[in-house]
């Protein structure tokens, strides 16, 4: 069977552990503050998630730049030189033009690689919604499986993997323009904590609000048991905005009535994190729609 790699973007926000266990191909978006500019590796290496997070804290504003077409095409032909095919998994359309990107490379490079193949999926996901689809292919790899047969459970899971976030601040939804001024005051004021999905189209929707932190946690964890398949043999995936103590009690409490097979918790990277604030946790796992 021929060898191939799998390539996701920097917005899956896996852990280090699970990229370097599984050789999985990162590839970066940007993201800066006024007069800064950095690429959100992985490991963070030019600026920390912490210090990100701080900055968001104060106040600055931070915005996000897809991977463009030249970028793509660098990183795939590294690939395509040393004899392989490539299965890259990519960050909801719906949100960004980086899937789009990834196409116009695919087309480029296949008039000069036309012995090779470059397999672009929409996940139609995001942050460790897109993670956790990575990582079932990259162990469906590891296993032994075929590009075809990684290909064809992703085209009939990706709709299944479930994603549920719950923010902590109103106001950097208000500015993505998902509520309005006044809703974000008068909920702000009142302890009113939306909960959110990611829909089949891969937009983040609005679904429903309750009254206090611990409340939106708690509903996450209803969603999950209304809908999810199989948890003692199926991974979640949680993520966070710079609340890990709050995650932890999400997880635990999924261990404790649901009895998963693994949970894995990690920060939302900053390309998400610019968009949904700090306080956001997110919770993702395979259901019976999303």
């Amino acid at each position: 069977m021929k060898n191939y790699i799998i390539v996701t973007d920097s917005t899956a926000d896996l852990p280090i552990d699970i990229i370097e266990k599984y050789g999985i191909v990162v590839i970066p978006l940007g993201f800066g503050f006024e007069g800064e500019n950095y690429l959100n590796y992985p490991d963070h290496r030019q600026l920390s998630i912490n210090e990100f997070y701080e900055r968001i804290k104060k106040g600055e504003r931070s915005t996000t730049t897809l991977i463009n077409a030249k970028t793509f095409e660098e990183y795939f032909e590294r690939i395509l030189m040393d004899g392989n095919d490539i299965l890259y998994l990519g960050f909801s359309s719906a949100l960004s033009g980086t899937y789009n990107s990834s196409l116009i490379a695919r087309e480029e490079l296949l008039q000069k690689y036309s012995n090779l193949r470059i397999e672009c999926i929409d996940t139609f996901a995001a942050s460790l919604g897109e993670g956790l689809l990575v990582y079932y292919a990259s162990k469906m790899k590891q296993e032994g499986k075929s590009i075809d047969e990684v290909m064809k459970w992703v085209a009939d899971n990706k709709f299944h993997l479930c994603h549920w976030f719950t923010v902590d601040d109103l106001n950097h939804l208000k500015r993505g323009g998902r509520i309005n001024a006044m809703t974000a005051t008068i909920g702000t004021a009142l302890g009113v904590k939306p909960i959110l999905h990611v829909d089949n189209g891969g937009y983040l929707v609005p679904v429903s609000n309750v009254r206090g932190r611990k409340r939106s946690i708690n509903a996450l964890l209803e969603r999950m048991e209304t809908t999810c398949i199989n948890p003692e043999d199926n991974s979640v995936f949680i993520s966070h905005s710079e609340c890990f103590e709050e995650a932890e009690y999400l997880g635990n409490l999924i261990k404790e009535k649901l009895h998963v097979k693994e949970v894995v918790i990690n920060y939302i990277g900053p390309v998400i994190g610019s968009h949904t604030g700090q306080g956001t946790i997110a919770l993702f796992f395979l259901g019976t729609e999303r």
